[in-house]
């Protein structure tokens, strides 16, 4: 029997999300939707009210960034991030909220490209750090970890506060 052979690596591009484009808004949803439903997000469907409003809110939410992942015509991968400010560090920071890749295109370096971008992207605002929060059983921990974020114990943190210096 041949060995299985390794999923081809992420060759797509990170696009910046357009709110004001109706696929950027639709693989957005998508996407949150399926993260949502993943034992990750919680394994619920998000609210009809969540579906109804999320997109005409974020538009006027000023310190969003997203990215989506794309590869061959198809949205494969989300970075929700948010601007916030480090009275600590004098600088603004970012926050993961949500990172999600499309479970048929995990393991090929799609959330990798995604926290690659978002770092680009907070290092050109001159932010000092990138956070996000990690169930202690999440798998992409070791993502996490090869990205340059640290923190947490798995053994007595069930959500812990992760930071990668910039």
């Amino acid at each position: 029997m041949p060995a299985a052979s390794s999923p081809a690596p992420f060759a797509g591009k990170v696009h910046v999300v357009d709110l004001h484009n109706d696929q950027h808004a639709a693989a957005l949803m998508r996407l949150l939707e399926q993260y949502a439903l993943d034992v990750m997000g919680g394994g619920k469907p998000l609210l009809v009210e969540v579906h109804d409003h999320l997109i005409e809110r974020l538009k006027n939410f000023p310190t969003f960034v997203g990215l989506l992942a794309e590869e061959n015509g198809q949205y494969v991968g989300l970075a929700n991030g948010f601007y916030n400010f480090s009275t600590f560090s004098a600088c603004p920071v970012i926050n993961v909220h949500d990172l999600a890749v499309d479970p048929d295109h995990r393991g090929r370096g799609v959330g990798q490209a995604l926290l690659d971008e978002m770092t680009r992207i907070a290092k050109q605002n001159d932010c000092s750090y990138l956070t996000l929060e990690v169930r202690y059983d999440n798998p992409a921990r070791r993502l996490y970890r090869r990205c340059g974020f640290v923190g947490g114990d798995p053994q007595t943190d069930e959500m812990a506060f992760w930071k990668k210096r910039l």
